[in-house]
């Protein structure tokens, strides 16, 4: 920015002038939260993070990934491998609660290892515990099987809609989010806690079951969140991603964009747009004089996509994971409007995801150019064991 702002924020009244230092705009300084100074250190010290959102192509959601019947490490490590040969260094991966119901030693003896598979491929993770996205009512047990040529058509909420909306039912989840911070609260291999996803995600009511006035409901969940994990005081650092609406400004700001501004210890966002929306996004993230991660984007229909954003993420350093990674059970190689309107095969241009099922990339101009951006990885031509 090169005009001066002025702001209140949580009471705060801030001065930014010229883009400096939007810290002061939404820093009061949450108990516990990292100093500016300290989430500085802490990102200086990392290598560029380049990589996805990891679910395996046998899962069609979080569950399915984390229950004991249909772990499929054999997959996680071919796939990681693939990352690997890519040239990407960090996955975000979602979890679940009800798997940490049904046997919380068992559920974190498979964290544990699948945090040893991305070791063994020099991958950090990046776990995502609550989301408010796609299907509100999670049942235990088998999933049902992908609905055909449709976006995400199984992935589930976490807690869910009985949970959120019954803030009395809130604190069931205290027990998930620590037990699973205080079990690796110290782990290097997990980078950072991205402790709510889109919070507040009403989906344009798809689901009857979504409760109204759901944005009231998150946030009271996620200040909880915030606090819960601030008990338990891990070594990587806390985020909540701000992902819709406008915070150029904080008389834009939403409520829960707000919080999530004022209690991250590092700054992480979501953009879908092609690339003017994008880096208005990202240049006001940056604003707040934190350490930037874009957790989410890649639209290639609309102009979102690596040739046009990854450059301008590493000139600026801000840490790049796209949405998906190989084409599978959570079929997001198609568009969100599948469910607008029927598709009976494949795009012609993917929405999101990076690889086949085979391992082979659908456009190997991106994997080369990530390699190049990143100096990693492996030029072998195709990427299947």
């Amino acid at each position: 920015m090169d005009m001066a702002r002025v702001g209140v924020v949580g009471g705060v009244l801030a001065v930014c002038v010229l883009g400096a230092c939007r810290e002061a705009c939404a820093d009061p300084m949450a108990p516990g939260r990292w100093s500016v100074e300290k989430a500085r250190k802490w990102y200086d010290a990392q290598p560029w993070r380049v990589g996805g959102n990891y679910t395996p192509r046998t899962a069609i959601n979080q569950l399915e990934f984390w229950q004991a019947e249909t772990f499929d490490p054999e997959t996680i490590d071919q796939e990681l491998g693939w990352a690997e040969g890519i040239g990407f260094n960090v996955m975000r991966v979602y979890l679940h609660h009800i798997p940490h119901q049904q046997d919380a030693g068992g559920f974190h003896e498979r964290i544990d290892r699948f945090l040893g598979l991305c070791e063994k491929h020099g991958i950090a993770a990046m776990f995502v515990l609550l989301d408010d996205c796609w299907d509100p009512e999670p049942k235990p047990g088998r999933q049902r099987p992908p609905r055909p040529h449709l976006h995400n058509s199984g992935w589930v909420q976490c807690p869910g809609a009985a949970v959120l909306k019954d803030p009395a039912r809130h604190d069931e989840m205290k027990p998930y989010v620590q037990g699973v911070l205080r079990r690796f609260a110290r782990d290097r291999r997990v980078l950072c806690w991205d402790l709510y996803n889109e919070p507040g995600n009403f989906q344009g009511g798809k689901y009857p079951a979504d409760p109204k006035g759901k944005d009231k409901l998150s946030i009271q969940l996620l200040r909880k969140a915030f606090d819960w994990a601030r008990e338990v005081n891990p070594t990587q650092p806390l985020t909540v991603g701000l992902w819709a609406g406008n915070w150029s400004s904080p008389a834009k700001m939403s409520a829960i964009n707000q919080v999530c501004a004022e209690r991250s210890d590092i700054m992480t966002f979501h953009a879908y747009s092609g690339p003017r929306g994008f880096k208005a996004r990202a240049e006001a993230t940056l604003e707040f004089g934190r350490p930037a991660i874009c957790t989410e984007y890649l639209n290639r229909p609309g102009g979102c996509t690596f040739q046009a954003l990854l450059p301008y993420m590493k000139s600026k350093r801000i840490g790049a994971i796209h949405w998906g990674f190989v084409a599978g059970k959570i079929q997001t190689q198609y568009p969100w409007a599948s469910w607008q309107r029927k598709f009976t095969s494949e795009p012609k241009v993917w929405f999101h995801d990076v690889l086949r099922a085979n391992g082979e990339p659908f456009d190997p101009a991106e994997t080369e150019l990530i390699r190049a951006l990143t100096g990693r990885g492996r030029r072998t031509g195709k990427l299947r064991d």
